[in-house]
């Protein structure tokens, strides 16, 4: 399928300091589906709310797009201690429908991770245009101790791969490593599916709280090149 792509404005990048970013956009929305996004996840695409983008700066190659082949994955382990410490939590899978209870965990989280930023402050819509898309197959991993909300992973389904789109918890409950209980959680959805891989979005080696991703083994990473044609997933054991 031929799809148009255009070039966005080039902005402050939001991981790495003094550097200036730009991405890739697909612009033709109304041809997205969870089949086409799993073929453009497999290019090195990703999501934020509809738009679907990669990274495509003029200096810069530091964004490897990373996926977990689910069946090969072997917890390592500290992934083990993560499972163990947290086996009493109770997790179900949800329609992609924000509830005002997520909303209040997603503020939480934002007014810890990210002072006074926009992000901090979204309203509940302004929050549904993030984390979810009309034309994807959009579920929620929720978390709960003692019935208690204390984590959510926003999560797409496509044909052949689960995609990690976002993951918010309560930011006193860092301890208990929730963001990479939620990996494991969705690399287990996916065996059960029988889904091939677990996309994990873009890991970038210097930025240190991208870091966590590259220690889900094996992982293959998508050597980032001028031409997205020249690119190959390599996996790293």
């Amino acid at each position: 399928m031929h799809m148009n792509l255009g070039l966005s404005r080039e902005h402050p990048c939001s991981y790495l300091q003094q550097k200036i970013s730009r991405s890739l956009m697909v612009m033709d929305e109304e041809l997205l589906s969870p089949q086409v996004y799993d073929a453009l996840l497999a290019q090195g695409f990703r999501r934020s709310g509809e738009y679907v983008y990669r990274p495509w700066c003029d200096d810069c190659r530091q964004c490897h797009a990373v996926r977990v082949p689910a069946r090969c994955f072997h917890p390592g382990r500290s992934q083990r201690r993560c499972r163990k410490a947290n086996q009493d939590l109770d997790v179900d899978w949800r329609p992609g429908e924000l509830t005002d209870e997520q909303h209040a965990l997603y503020l939480l989280y934002q007014d810890h991770r990210h002072v006074g930023s926009s992000m901090a402050g979204s309203s509940f819509a302004e929050t549904e245009r993030f984390l979810l898309a009309g034309w994807s197959d959009v579920r929620f991993l929720e978390m709960r101790l003692d019935r208690e909300l204390v984590a959510v992973a926003v999560t797409d389904f496509q044909p052949q791969s689960l995609s990690a789109v976002y993951t918010f918890f309560r930011p006193d409950m860092g301890k208990r490593s929730l963001g990479s209980y939620a990996v494991l959680q969705q690399i287990a959805q996916a065996c059960c599916l029988g889904k091939r891989w677990l996309y994990l979005g873009y890991w970038i080696p210097d930025c240190g709280k991208m870091s966590y991703k590259i220690r889900f083994r094996p992982i293959e990473v998508r050597q980032p090149m001028p031409e997205i044609q020249d690119e190959k997933w390599i996996e790293q054991c």
